[in-house]
């Protein structure tokens, strides 16, 4: 899969997995981070586009796991 490809393949994902938390601040956080990588990646800079977009999944991710794992 080409980096391109990948990359938008993240952003969709993470549109849908940011539905899942309710933290204010971690939406924010991870926001910043989503649309940092969309900046980058409009600018052709893939590899700070893919960081970026990393981070973002990660906090969410993180929230996600911690909701997870409460309600088992």
């Amino acid at each position: 899969m080409e980096i391109e490809e990948r990359i938008k393949k993240d952003l969709q994902k993470f549109e849908e997995n940011i539905k899942e938390v309710k933290d204010k601040k971690i939406i924010d956080m991870a926001k910043r981070y989503y649309e940092d990588a969309k900046y980058y990646f409009a600018k052709k800079d893939y590899f700070t586009a893919f960081g970026c977009i990393n981070y973002a999944h990660g906090l969410i991710d993180a929230v996600r796991m911690k909701i997870d794992k409460e309600n088992f």
